[in-house]
């Protein structure tokens, strides 16, 4: 994350709104890490979140005005504490 992508997420507060599980619309976005049609990692200034379910397709993607838009059948929602961001792969595997 660079840090002008960071300075972009600290000064857009987060919001999360969701409804009937089919639209997801989020601020406060600075990066989405990886995707497909069942699971996003979006990256918030309250952590990452994990959004999980089917038929998963990003609709809107601003990094410059921190804002996200999902549509599908959405199944869960996670956050993952701040400190726990971007860990390394050998990390997230010997849980350090």
């Amino acid at each position: 994350m660079t840090n002008e992508t960071s300075k972009n997420s600290a000064k857009i507060p987060h919001c999360l709104s969701l409804d009937n599980r089919e639209k997801l619309m989020l601020t406060g976005i600075s990066e989405v890490d990886n995707f497909d049609d069942k699971s996003i990692t979006a990256y918030t200034s309250m952590g990452a979140l994990s959004i999980k379910g089917e038929r998963l397709n990003i609709k809107k993607l601003s990094l410059e005005l921190g804002e996200l838009e999902v549509t599908g059948k959405i199944d869960s929602l996670v956050y993952s504490k701040k400190d726990n961001l971007k860990k390394g792969f050998i990390s997230k595997i010997f849980n350090r």
